[in-house]
């Protein structure tokens, strides 16, 4: 008998599945390869469901013989394991991303004269109000809250990206990219302060007030669905922390995170250019035990972020932070450095893991940029953030284009280093 091969990346089986397998059916064995969780993540969203229930949904259909699970984006694996005369797809993929794994599937099907079969995209009114409940579902506070902890289980480096606004959140949720026949895309996005300010005109010295930071974690959570990391600063009195936990816990962020500096804020990387002054580690494992105090589910994180390495006062101090930080409740280790060179960070995260096997590491490679993510994930690294780039790019492509239109008193010298206005009204979703 011949098989017949699809693949699905859903949470709810719609018309349009049920069309694919049922003209399958016509053909032979149908066999249903269901993506891992890990695939689904690079490949489309989060999965809302267990992967054991999204089989078992498949498997209740009568007119498929065998589910299976596709662990990777690409279906080589399972078509090799499998070799099916035939594989059916929607003819959507023939002009989106996943063209590249299109031709693959094709020409791993010429090896033993299988034959791809495309049947018409199903998009009905039904359909499409089934993907907004879907995304809708990812958006909401008690789904996105513990997104992070769960990507923390499914991905071997978790990928943050600064957003500072509802455009730059498009940007975060939508940029996917093919690389060896596997998509991939960003986890999580990156609220910092630094960026936050400096699209507000602010200098970053915790000027901009939490309120005003609310309102751009509201502008991102309107048009986003992925997991937020808000950069917190110094988290300030404890008073006003605990209260802050509660409300960014309420709205559905994943973590804070708080650095061991007391006083006027100035950006790390000024290092011991500028005065800074370090917190105690008893002042500020009060604020981490009170923030966690306050909490009301096991979802939110809050994160240490220890400034030892960039403040010069060696590795002792930052372990023994690292360890008392934990130990008063920390879920997570930020260990930052304004070296170019990544050795101390390794070295500390080395130090660490032989310690603790377990809590999260956090790092932010601004300064020591040509470190791969490989790299950092064989050092125990769990979470890297990209914290400024979105911002340091828009900023000198806006400058240059003012330049340019005083230069020649029109706008059409820049044209060609401008994106369509079409594709900017196609990247934000209507209603």
């Amino acid at each position: 008998m011949n098989t017949i091969y699809a693949c699905f990346s859903t949470d709810i089986i719609h018309e349009g599945h049920i069309n694919i397998i049922k003209e399958a059916k016509k053909y032979g064995k149908v066999i249903i390869g269901v993506l891992s969780d890990e695939a689904m993540v690079k490949f489309d969203r989060f999965p809302t469901i267990p992967l054991e229930e999204r089989i078992r949904q498949i498997e209740q259909i009568r007119e498929v013989d065998k589910v299976i699970i596709q662990n990777t984006v690409s279906y080589k694996e399972n078509l090799i394991k499998y070799k099916p005369n035939y594989v059916i797809h929607g003819d959507n993929w023939k002009y989106n991303i996943q063209q590249t794994i299109r031709n693959e599937v094709i020409d791993l099907l010429n090896g033993w004269n299988g034959q791809l079969i495309e049947i018409p995209y199903t998009s009905n009114d039904e359909v499409k109000h089934i993907d907004k409940i879907m995304r809708e579902k990812l958006s909401m506070p008690e789904f996105r809250r513990k997104r992070l902890k769960q990507l923390l289980h499914i991905r071997p480096i978790v990928k943050a990206l600064e957003v500072h606004s509802g455009i730059t959140a498009l940007i975060a949720e939508k940029t996917i990219v093919e690389n060896n026949g596997e998509l991939d895309q960003f986890d999580a996005m990156w609220i910092s302060s630094l960026c936050d300010s400096t699209a507000k005109g602010k200098p970053d010295i915790e000027l901009v007030d939490m309120s005003s930071r609310i309102r751009t974690i509201d502008d991102v959570m309107d048009v986003s669905t992925k997991p937020i990391i808000l950069d917190g600063d110094t988290g300030g009195l404890i008073e006003h922390f605990v209260y802050n936990v509660r409300t960014l816990e309420r709205m559905g962020v994943s973590a804070v995170i708080i650095e061991d500096k007391t006083g006027l804020k100035k950006n790390s990387l000024f290092g011991t250019d500028v005065v800074q002054t370090q917190d105690t580690i008893e002042n500020f494992c009060a604020k981490i035990k009170a923030g966690k105090s306050i909490q009301l589910s096991d979802d939110f994180m809050i994160i240490a972020r220890i400034e030892s390495l960039i403040l010069e006062k060696g590795m002792d101090d930052a372990l023994a932070r690292a360890f008392a930080y934990v130990n008063a409740g920390a879920d997570g280790i930020m260990i930052h450095s304004r070296k170019k060179d990544p050795t101390e960070i390794f070295d500390f995260c080395d130090s660490f893991r032989q310690k603790n096997k377990n809590t999260p590491i956090i790092v932010v490679p601004t300064s020591f940029n040509t470190v791969t993510e490989e790299d950092l994930a064989n050092h125990g690294i769990n979470i890297v953030i990209y914290a400024n780039q979105l911002t340091r790019s828009a900023f000198p492509a806006m400058q240059k284009t003012a330049v340019s239109i005083l230069k020649h008193h029109r706008a059409k010298e820049v044209d060609e280093q401008l994106m369509p206005i079409k594709s900017i009204l196609t990247l934000i979703n209507e209603l």
